[in-house]
């Protein structure tokens, strides 16, 4: 009685098969956390607005792994050249605000961009602006721009949080994801609220 060479035997334990496997696989994820890296290193431009209660409108290269909070420090030093309020304010005291939710200080850009993080009035992930964005009176109708972040002092904000548009400003929950509330993409498209 012999061994029939034409058995499938790929079910059977092969350290010599395994080893390669698990060289494939490291090999893929080096790559995959090299080519992460390369992408949180690729600068994007975000437009954001000092917002006292007017807009002062200016953008900001940072990379894409850059947190809000560094962010934020960043455009102080830049903001505080004209507005010398802002020279002795902490990061901690500034807020970032984009498309009417509170961003916190440890999302990063690269987070929003991945997850196509999703706002009351627009994407999150998207930071160039374009002036016409609204053409209908639909909230629920978003077009593809976006409005620039407001950058605000925590305490404007505590006084004037019961008015227009400091009212209307909620807290961003990294965890919950895209809102529950449906909405349509201009064009009619309708998305479902998450499940």
């Amino acid at each position: 009685m012999t061994k029939d060479p034409g058995v499938e035997t790929g079910f059977l334990p092969d350290a010599a098969r395994d080893a390669r496997e698990a060289a494939a696989r490291e090999a893929l994820a080096r790559e995959w956390l090299a080519e992460q890296e390369r992408l949180k290193g690729t600068a994007i431009t975000v437009t954001y607005s000092w917002w006292d209660g007017t807009g002062h409108r200016r953008e900001l290269a940072v990379p894409q792994g850059t947190s809000v909070g560094k962010f934020l420090e960043r455009a102080r030093q830049d903001l505080a050249r004209d507005f010398p309020t802002l020279r002795t304010t902490s990061t901690d005291n500034l807020l970032f605000v984009k498309e009417d939710l509170i961003l916190p200080h440890t999302v990063t850009f690269y987070d929003l961009i991945v997850n196509k993080a999703r706002g009351k009035s627009g994407p999150l992930f998207q930071f160039d602006v374009h002036d016409d964005l609204r053409l209908t009176a639909d909230a629920r109708v978003e077009k593809a721009d976006s409005h620039p972040g407001k950058i605000v002092d925590r305490r404007w904000y505590e006084k004037n949080k019961h008015t227009v548009p400091a009212s209307r400003w909620e807290r961003f929950d990294p965890a919950a994801g895209a809102r529950a509330v449906p909405y349509t993409i201009h064009g009619g498209e309708v998305v479902p609220p998450p499940k």
